[in-house]
């Protein structure tokens, strides 16, 4: 799935938490929400060293979750409810990417069965391929589904940073296949010895 529909995905969380507690942090300031977003987006910082494995943790980040989100709702402060919100948030993404299409270049044609690592069970989870690879149409429906909530409970610059998600997620999809076109088209184009350094997964796909 699209990194914006990550983080539009932890963004709900920080309204559920809103909702129950009103009058807390998450109500009031933007910081639990910003860390909310940020921990839909967190794992994707693996993008180019060991993805969906060096920073994602569909256990880990749920058993850091779990009594993160317990301290903070008996005590629901700025900072109680970031750090829950933002593990929430990375343990949501983790295991939303098992839903999602495999670890490839061209995840439309379904060639992969890695979708995301799990370091407890020492193994790759398969897709599921619900949503069939990041950026497509089905992508963007999420992306939006997960919007409505924010946009509807949020004001200002937070509504503006979600509509924001939206209009990229949306650039996005029109180019997520044209992209990997031109890609292809560059690395055709590489001496081999620039290639033969380049991470085998960048490349994989195109020789």
């Amino acid at each position: 799935m699209m990194a914006t529909t990550h983080a539009l995905a932890g963004v709900v969380l920080a309204v559920v938490v809103a909702a129950v507690f009103p009058e807390s942090a998450a109500g009031t300031t933007p910081i639990p929400v910003l860390a909310a977003a940020l921990g839909g987006l967190f794992p994707d910082f693996d993008l180019y060293a060991g993805h969906r494995k060096t920073l994602h943790f569909p256990v880990y980040f749920s058993a850091l979750a779990a009594p993160a989100l317990l301290v903070a709702a008996f005590a629901p402060t700025t900072l109680t409810l970031s750090v829950a919100l933002f593990l929430a948030a990375a343990a949501l993404h983790s295991v939303m990417d098992a839903f999602g299409g495999g670890l490839e270049l061209k995840p439309w044609l379904g060639t992969s069965e890695r979708a995301v690592y799990s370091h407890y069970h020492k193994r790759w989870i398969p897709p599921r391929r619900w949503i069939r690879y990041d950026g497509a149409p089905e992508d963007l429906l999420a992306a939006t589904l997960f919007a409505l909530p924010a946009i509807y409970a949020f004001d200002g610059p937070i509504q503006t940073g979600v509509y924001v998600a939206l209009g990229v997620s949306a650039v996005y999809v029109l180019l997520r296949k044209p992209m990997v076109v031109v890609a292809q088209t560059t690395v055709d184009a590489m001496p081999e010895d620039v290639v033969e350094r380049m991470p085998e997964r960048f490349v994989e796909d195109f020789r």
